[in-house]
């Protein structure tokens, strides 16, 4: 076995369950479980399946099962020691301890597909040189394997998709795809790159073709708001409605909120919404305002319940913040909303007009962070200032092939109604 051997080819159980994990697949749990059952001493198996479900365990039993895991990893050897000791980190939310810890593992075994799982832990540190870190490993380890390995290919597709080389991640994408047609990592920055692109309803299809052939996907969810998404570019509001409604629980907060402010911003009613007390409970739970990109999306699920009140004592609660972006990013972010809520499109225009390129600092991708643009752009419209709206947005109604959302969003109007009311 090679520092650079792949898990893509085998046909052994451990190999499936781990091709399936490396392609989002709704398969991934099953066959996870099917080896652990098998291979009960195996510690890749198990801390796999640990990373796999580690949302879904409280504290103890994931520590139960991490150390079950590593004893046995240890036992296997330095490589899957090294493996499951990543594992613990990153599902303790340790995101730079993480980071530091891939750098030395892939020091000493490149393009360690298992490890790559993991590379999400750079962005997560909400740290713009840990990114960059990140960005250089990725490409690194994609050169190392080669344009044959797909989750490799397909992992670079999605830095290049989120550094808004949209082209380059659009082939590479295309490439995993005809390496791996399962691979949801690189449906995920197709979608990011035809985003970028407006593409229309023969790509929303495609999606549609790609998550019916695994219903239970990884990304189903995801995937298809990024389809309301583009449902909402083309102006078909009703299907973005109803991909929402069909796609998303009232649980999911951050993406229905998203997928209804936007509809808002451009005068048109909302899918389903989310409870405030429920977004309120959100808030007050331990970690309910520790990552700054969750808790601007219980803010957006607020502003779509006009909770002006909440959302003022929110940007108060940042504002008091030690921690910079959520004092100097999240709170004008938040106050800005409120001002939107309250019909004082001046006050939130300067709010965010005076954060500049520091909305990066919100967090989440690209395609999420563009919500913060679309706020200023109306907020801009409705305070009278419509020529500076659309140079605000002149690269995506230049660019995009469908942007009837764009131009309702620089298109004056007379007030929306309120999104609270009924």
């Amino acid at each position: 076995m090679t520092t650079t051997d792949t898990v893509t080819t085998g046909g052994t159980l451990g190999d499936r369950a781990a091709v399936a994990l490396l392609a989002l697949s709704g398969r991934a749990l099953p066959l996870l479980r099917e080896w652990v059952g098998g291979e009960p001493d195996c510690g890749v198996a198990r801390g796999l399946l640990t990373l796999a479900t580690a949302d879904r365990l409280d504290d103890t039993v994931l520590r139960e099962q991490l150390v079950l895991a590593h004893r046995a990893a240890c036992a296997a050897g330095e490589r899957e020691a090294s493996l499951v000791y990543g594992i613990f980190l990153h599902t303790h939310r340790q995101y730079r301890l993480t980071a530091d810890h891939l750098e030395g593992h892939f020091a000493r075994w490149p393009a360690d597909e298992r490890a790559g799982l993991m590379v999400g832990a750079f962005s997560s540190c909400e740290d713009d040189a840990y990114r960059t870190r990140g960005d250089a490993l990725v490409e690194r380890q994609a050169a190392l394997a080669g344009p044959d390995n797909w989750p490799w290919t397909s992992w670079l597709a999605s830095v290049r998709a989120e550094q808004g080389r949209a082209r380059e991640a659009h082939d590479l994408a295309e490439r995993a795809l005809a390496l791996y047609p399962r691979s949801g990592v690189a449906v995920h920055a197709l979608a990011h790159a035809e985003h970028e692109w407006g593409a229309g309803p023969a790509s929303t299809a495609f999606l549609d073709r790609w998550l019916a052939a695994d219903p239970g996907a990884v990304q189903t969810r995801h995937l298809s708001w990024h389809a309301a998404l583009r449902s909402i570019a083309c102006g078909d509001f009703e299907d973005a409605r109803r991909r929402a409604d069909a796609a998303l629980p009232r649980e999911d907060v951050g993406m229905r909120a998203a997928t209804n402010w936007r509809l808002l911003l451009v005068g048109q009613a909302p899918a389903g919404r989310s409870d405030v007390e429920h977004v309120r409970e959100l808030l007050a739970a331990p970690g309910g305002t520790a990552e700054v990109f969750h808790t601007f999306n219980l803010a957006l699920a607020l502003a779509v319940e006009a909770a002006t009140d909440d959302l003022e004592r929110l940007a108060r609660r940042a504002a008091a913040d030690p921690r910079p972006d959520h004092r100097d990013v999240l709170a004008p972010v938040v106050l800005a909303l409120a001002a939107i809520t309250a019909g004082r499109p001046r006050e939130a225009a300067r709010l965010l007009e005076a954060l500049g390129d520091r909305t990066a600092r919100i967090g989440g991708v690209r395609v999420e962070r563009e919500i913060v643009q679309d706020t200023l752009a109306r907020a801009l419209v409705d305070a009278g200032e419509p020529a500076r709206a659309a140079a605000l947005l002149h690269h995506r109604t230049g660019t995009r092939h469908h942007h009837a959302y764009e131009d309702l969003l620089l298109t004056t109007r007379a007030p929306a109604p309120e999104a609270g009311t009924a």
